[in-house]
């Protein structure tokens, strides 16, 4: 699953060796904004043995890369060599800036002679991107996600980072993620403030409802809320099992709709019970 995403800085030794204690389903080694201008290549050195440590249980392990390209390149190779399952690319601005990325990484993997194809998950935070978010994220099919980044975003605005400003551009992305057929990732306001734990609550709900994915947080205490939020609950698959029980007996005796609890029953709710307890079966 990719309920929660934590980010670490790289260069951090204590915040890595404690990372695959804290229960996210991938971890999200951070090259870019949780480190010092003066720090970059320490960070991006520090990924050899960083990487291993955090992939030792099995779960997924991401880098966050620098935008300026220069930064970048190194980066990526240092992710590919170091094993990385995907990068997250920040500031993602166009489909041909997801194709370099692409052609970088492939190259990196040919001359490593790795065979594992490094994914990537987009990040979108300026106004520009957001209006042309269904080309970014169907630009390769290395992209298995994307999100809005609220911080950036609303600097971009000039707005306040809170959910008046940020919902509309985070469902703009998210439509245009769905509508690829890729995750969707993020919350509508932001989790900087992850002192706020029934905020940071609302807003998961609120995601999920949407039918967003997942989403990433700065902080270990977020992870289990995000872990609760983004799993279906033990009511939720036993009424999805119901749903599916009850309509696949009906359709099997001609019937196309049926009424359960005083509720229409149809094919695209039946779909929506079945996708539940798909998640559910792949909840750890």
């Amino acid at each position: 699953m990719h309920r929660s995403f934590l980010y670490v800085p790289a260069s951090n030794a204590k915040f890595v060796a404690k990372a695959t204690e804290r229960g996210a389903d991938a971890i999200i080694l951070d090259l870019e904004d949780s480190i010092a201008p003066t720090d970059k290549a320490k960070a991006r050195a520090a990924l050899a043995e960083a990487v291993p440590a955090c992939a030792k249980d099995g779960g997924d392990v991401w880098v966050r890369v620098n935008r300026p390209m220069r930064q970048c390149v190194g980066d990526l190779e240092a992710a590919v060599k170091s094993g990385a399952h995907g990068v997250m690319l920040p500031k993602a601005e166009s489909a041909e800036h997801v194709r370099l990325i692409v052609e970088v990484l492939a190259d990196v993997e040919r001359e490593a002679g790795s065979k594992h194809e490094t994914k990537l998950i987009v990040l979108l935070e300026h106004p520009a991107a957001v209006l042309i978010a269904a080309d970014i994220i169907s630009a390769h099919p290395r992209v298995i996600g994307a999100g809005a980044g609220g911080e950036d975003l609303a600097t971009a605005m000039d707005a306040e980072a809170g959910p008046e400003a940020l919902r509309m551009p985070k469902l703009l992305v998210h439509l245009a993620t769905k509508a690829a057929g890729r995750l969707s990732f993020g919350l509508m306001g932001t989790v900087a403030d992850y002192s706020d734990k029934d905020g940071i609550r609302a807003m998961i709900s609120e995601a999920r409802r949407h039918g967003f994915d997942g989403a990433s947080c700065i902080h270990p205490s977020v992870v289990p809320l995000l872990n609760d939020g983004f799993s279906p609950s033990p009511d939720e698959i036993a009424e999805a099992r119901r749903i599916v029980e009850t309509f696949d007996a009906a359709e099997s005796e001609g019937r196309g709709a049926i009424s359960l609890d005083g509720k229409m029953i149809d094919l695209p709710v039946a779909e929506r019970a079945r996708r539940l307890l798909a998640r559910a079966k792949t909840r750890p």
